[in-house]
């Protein structure tokens, strides 16, 4: 064996013995392998940019948003087709960044145990989503997807929405002032039930065609 080699096969066994350095170096490696996907997009302007027809959500659709994130949906649906050809082929176009300007935080990921629900948008019923959130099984009798029963009857607070509408706005969404000022109107009597159908029916409806 080389002196060189020895030398490395030292080196080599020092580091994974040193767990702190170990962990640094780990650290480091990540980091530029993450540096190194994230830079070249912010170049890209079809990443900051939205697609044509991607607008803030209004008022409903947020409210609707703002559930979905607080129970949970998202740890097991995601909103990411990918490019693969039975992705493709299952839910629709591949997932591009400009369907997602506005999303805070954004909804991709890869964990499902439920299906994606990117392209979910007009592929059914606003009662069917009704009767689906309320008791999964009286529509899919095999699914192991929790009930929610209190969206419908949890009204929406037209302030809150108002004010995360405005938070948005200093984020850099283009809301306007009418807008936020009349949101309390456009959800006034509506409950969180029929928020979350309002979003779930708005989404991949301006995602490119075919896959």
């Amino acid at each position: 064996m080389s002196d060189n080699t020895q030398h490395n096969g030292n080196a080599h066994e020092k580091i994974e013995k040193n767990v702190g350095l170990m962990a640094v170096l780990i650290a480091v490696v990540v980091s530029f392998g993450g540096l190194a996907e994230i830079v070249p997009l912010m170049h890209q302007a079809e990443t900051i940019k939205p697609l044509p027809g991607v607008k803030p959500y209004p008022a409903l659709q947020l409210a609707g948003r703002d559930v979905y994130v607080r129970e949970g949906c998202y740890n097991c649906h995601s909103q990411m087709v990918r490019t693969l050809r039975f992705e493709t082929e299952r839910y629709g176009h591949y997932s591009l960044a400009g369907e997602s300007v506005y999303d805070r935080p954004f909804q991709w990921g890869s964990k499902r145990t439920g299906p994606d629900l990117a392209r979910v948008g007009g592929r059914y019923s606003d009662d069917w989503h009704r009767v689906h959130l309320t008791n999964p099984r009286d529509v899919v009798p095999e699914s192991n997807m929790p009930s929610f029963p209190w969206l419908a009857k949890n009204e929406l607070d037209g302030k809150e929405i108002a004010a995360h509408m405005h938070a948005l706005k200093a984020l850099g969404d283009p809301y306007t002032d009418a807008e936020i000022a009349k949101a309390a109107d456009d959800v006034a009597g509506k409950t969180e039930l029929d928020a979350v159908v309002a979003y779930l029916q708005a989404l991949g409806k301006h995602a490119p065609r075919g896959g």
